[in-house]
């Protein structure tokens, strides 16, 4: 899974994304137009209920589910008209699951924002709006062919040229073609996908406070929930930054100084819960291991995540709920316990299921 962060100069996103990444790739400095090239970032998706896991089956190794974070150039204002670096190197971007917008909360008279006063909505306004641009052009540079086609009797022009006038409708009223997705058949889907549009993937907001905002973190969150109706994350990318190289220990004994406060640990499992993924486990001596599925996978699919053989010679699942098992302690007791079940073909995997597939080559 790939996620693309994206941002309007000085608003700590370099920052997060180090810490993020637990490094010093990307370049953090008080001015705009910093960061050009590209960093990518793979990040391990934090569960508890996988160390639990770890220890009750003696593990040698724990494997966690991760993902990929992608740190490019930034966006400005009247970037389609080619402010800043353009929009050109939106093309490299397209291929990713989701986009995280940074949205910059505190205010720092040290650290210019290129708008001149901080205003995380405007901002907001500015990158969608970018975004709905580029777009726009990508409908634009095939609209024409598409109308020649549909001209000539081409009915496959004709439902594609209609589909993209439907989404063109929404661009142009400032809103996402995401929003068309619930009303979509999935020959539809999987036509605007193939298009890769900026607005057609998921969104999730990571507003970035100062150490003295955490306090009142949920307030924030809620707030800016009910003004942009999406997945919303408070982090403090300095906090985040000034413990990229304490161990986990120490870290812990800083969390605990700052109480009960939002880390990166929210932001990664949001954006993992955003693109429709979950994971289900398996443990035993050998390792304990996390595998992402997309939600609603059936036990087949779930195993093909192992191994493509797997989901081919399927036959069964030996599966016990992770609160069950954890609660006995052993697989064997849970089985005594009467907690174990046997699934088929059928069965759709929940995310925390504890899994043995039996399969037949």
């Amino acid at each position: 899974m790939k996620i693309w962060i994206v941002w309007l100069p000085n608003v700590g996103k370099s920052t997060l994304f180090n810490a993020l990444t637990k490094s010093y790739s990307a370049d953090a400095a008080n001015f705009p137009f910093c960061t050009i090239d590209p960093n990518i970032g793979i990040v391990e998706v934090k569960d508890e209920r996988l160390t639990v896991l770890w220890e009750m089956s003696q593990t040698k190794k724990i494997i966690y589910p991760s993902i990929k974070f992608v740190d490019i150039a930034w966006l400005v204002k009247w970037a389609s008209k080619g402010e800043g670096m353009g929009n050109a190197f939106l093309s490299h971007i397209r291929e990713v699951d989701a986009i995280v917008q940074v949205l910059r909360y505190f205010k720092d008279t040290d650290i210019n924002h290129v708008e001149w006063e901080v205003d995380p909505m405007r901002d907001e306004d500015i990158i969608t709006s970018e975004l709905i641009f580029s777009d726009m052009e990508q409908i634009e540079k095939k609209r024409g062919m598409l109308q020649r086609k549909a001209k000539s009797g081409d009915k496959l022009a004709k439902d594609e040229l209609s589909l993209l006038d439907r989404a063109w409708e929404l661009l142009e009223a400032g809103k996402l073609t995401y929003e068309m997705y619930g009303d979509l058949k999935e020959d539809e889907i999987k036509l605007l996908k193939s298009y890769n549009f900026l607005t057609f993937k998921p969104f999730i907001y990571a507003i970035n406070v100062w150490e003295k905002d955490l306090w009142d973190a949920q307030s924030i969150k809620k707030t800016f929930e009910e003004q942009l109706h999406k997945p919303v994350a408070v982090v403090c990318a300095k906090m985040e930054s000034d413990m990229i190289e304490i161990d986990d220990e120490e870290r812990t004994l800083l969390l605990e100084e700052y109480g009960d406060v939002p880390t990166l640990d929210e932001l990664i499992s949001l954006a993992f819960d955003t693109v429709g993924l979950m994971y289900y486990f398996t443990t035993g001596e050998k390792e304990t291991r996390a595998w992402a599925v997309k939600k609603w996978s059936t036990a087949p699919q779930a195993a093909g995540a192992i191994h493509g053989d797997f989901e081919r010679w399927f036959i069964k699942a030996e599966v016990v709920a992770y609160d069950d098992l954890v609660s006995t302690w052993s697989w064997n007791k849970a089985k005594e316990a009467g907690k174990l079940w046997l699934q088929w073909k059928d069965y759709v995997v929940k995310d925390g299921d504890v899994i043995v597939f039996k399969f037949n080559v």
